[in-house]
């Protein structure tokens, strides 16, 4: 049986919106949430999963925050500098919700599934930020992931992001590396290779054991 054609069908009711985030730190519970940005996922008329539109915000530290030098020297961001338009945490997550659960309404499905490289960073600090600000409706599996570390791991035989995305022929650049737009759009890319790729396999396979 080949995969269907439909969002709902293929990810048996959930819609993959891939996600990265860009923190003061490690620690979910203590450190800043400084950055994130969520990646829709669309089928084209061929049935091959395609990136859609990127919701993306700045964020300022929660009251308390901790805030890692080296996290920060390792990003590149300063959560105090004027032209970073950042937004309060809750106020962020409410307006990236909206689309989300809007994708999620239009293509048949029942909830989100969070996309990530190495996605329990990422679903830990979003969760963690869900809960600080008492945000209800999160359209998110609480704890279900794709992770394209182990896809790109079986498929492409890395498990390191821009080593992943090279090997799929795709571009990288690390100069643009270590933004939350850039990685989750480079991410995003990565899941639809790979899902792609192993659809074109069974349709050959389908082929090639098709009764003559």
């Amino acid at each position: 049986m080949l995969p269907a054609d439909n969002m709902q069908s293929r990810f048996r009711g959930y819609l993959p919106v891939v996600v990265d985030v860009e923190t003061g730190g490690f620690d979910a519970e203590k450190d800043a949430l400084l950055e994130i940005a969520a990646v829709l996922l669309v089928m084209n008329e061929k049935g091959e999963l395609v990136r859609g539109q990127t919701h993306a915000y700045h964020i300022e530290p929660f009251a308390g925050a901790n805030l890692d030098p080296k996290a920060l020297e390792f990003n590149g961001i300063i959560p105090d500098h004027p032209l970073r338009l950042a937004k309060p945490e809750k106020e962020a997550l409410q307006t990236l919700f909206q689309p989300i659960r809007k994708a999620v309404r239009e293509q048949s499905c029942n909830r989100a599934i969070l996309v990530g490289h190495n996605p329990a960073f990422d679903l830990g600090f979003l969760n963690a930020a869900v809960s600080r600000c008492d945000i209800k409706r999160n359209p998110f599996h609480p704890f279900s992931t794709f992770d394209t570390a182990t896809l790109s791991g079986l498929a492409l035989q890395q498990t390191v992001l821009a080593r992943a995305v090279t090997a799929a022929g795709l571009e990288w650049q690390e100069t643009e590396a270590h933004s939350a737009i850039y990685d989750a759009e480079k991410t995003a890319d990565l899941f639809c290779f790979v899902v792609n790729q192993w659809r074109r396999l069974r349709q050959h396979e389908a082929i090639e054991t098709k009764p003559k």
